[in-house]
């Protein structure tokens, strides 16, 4: 854990009062700032600290008002919470990666997710600008989770945020992003939302409601997350080491490496049925996600993650090399 966010947490601990449910004005402050500086965001943000932002995509939909009879595009493989936000809102699910194979549907809301989880792809600046012109045409909302938007490894992220995505105006258009993977603050549930300025007006009306409040000592721990950028080198740092043990060795047992140009995993394949993979690795002692965990699309990929310890990272690879 970063020292300076440990200290921001103990310092604002004598919290007796409800907290905001928008953010003190440092917070808010300190995010839209964040998002200037790291996703090149020029225009007028409204901006929102959410519990983590595993609640945000779960409930998202239904905050929206997306409901029976509306659609919501998701990726092919993505997290499976896009798809369990969707059937909360009790709406139907559309997985797709080319919008023009989606047709004359009504869809409410388009999930984006770059860089991905769990394949680590990355989509170019082109790609998310076809992206809004078409849910702008449609009076759809996009909504791009951004959560390893600052861990790119052979390729920069863009948001769709960014001045040469939107320039600026954010009508229809939100940004999620999580404090988890920058700054290593899972335990925290720090998360943000920022974009077009009435949406975001919306979601703070029911969230009030909702009582989907950041707790005071985690608000001031974000400020001081997201104004230092020290520890997030040196977290980059750590990922990068580990990254580069990992596919070594996956390599040499085998594995093809797709994608991958960001993010905190390797998507990894033997051309073989992904729980073959997983059974595997696993009497190696190492731990891997299953590709059918992320869809139809993906059942013969594993995600393996650089989130263990330096020293079980070389453990796994010492026990890749013995052979699967």
């Amino acid at each position: 854990m970063p020292q300076v966010v440990r200290q921001a947490l103990i310092d604002g601990a004598d919290a007796p009062g409800y907290p905001l449910t928008a953010g003190t004005a440092k917070l808010r402050a300190a995010i839209a700032g964040w998002l200037a500086r790291s996703c090149h965001a020029s225009g007028d943000l409204g901006v929102l600290p959410t519990i983590g932002s595993k609640e945000l995509v779960a409930w998202l939909p239904t905050l929206l008002g997306v409901g029976p009879g509306d659609k919501v595009v998701i990726p092919q493989v993505c997290y499976p919470t896009y798809e369990v936000g969707v059937r909360l809102a009790g709406a139907e699910v559309i997985r797709s990666d080319s919008l023009t194979a989606v047709g004359p549907e009504r869809v409410k809301l388009i999930w984006i997710n770059s860089p991905s989880n769990p394949t680590g792809r990355v989509l170019p600046a082109e790609h998310l600008r076809k992206v809004v012109a078409w849910a702008r045409e449609r009076g759809a909302i996009v909504v791009s989770d951004e959560c390893y938007l600052t861990l790119g490894w052979e390729a920069e992220p863009v948001s769709v945020l960014a001045d040469e995505v939107t320039g600026g105006d954010y009508t229809g258009v939100l940004a999620v992003h999580s404090l988890s993977k920058r700054s290593n603050l899972a335990g925290y549930r720090a998360g943000l939302v920022g974009g077009d300025p009435a949406l975001v007006a919306e979601l703070l009306a029911v969230r009030k409601h909702a009582g989907m409040i950041v707790p005071a000592p985690v608000q001031a721990a974000m400020v001081a997350a997201l104004e230092d950028e020290e520890h997030v080198a040196q977290q980059r740092a750590r990922y990068s080491a580990r990254r580069d043990t990992l596919r070594a060795a996956l390599s040499k047992a085998g594995f093809e490496i797709s994608h991958s140009e960001a993010g905190l995993y390797l998507w990894a394949t033997r051309g073989e049925d992904c729980w073959q993979t997983v059974d595997r690795l696993a009497r190696r002692g190492i731990l891997a996600a299953p590709g059918a965990f992320y869809g139809p699309a993906a059942a013969q990929h594993v995600r393996i993650a650089m989130t263990a310890t330096d020293e079980r990272v070389a453990a796994a690879a010492d026990r890749l090399a013995e052979g699967l």
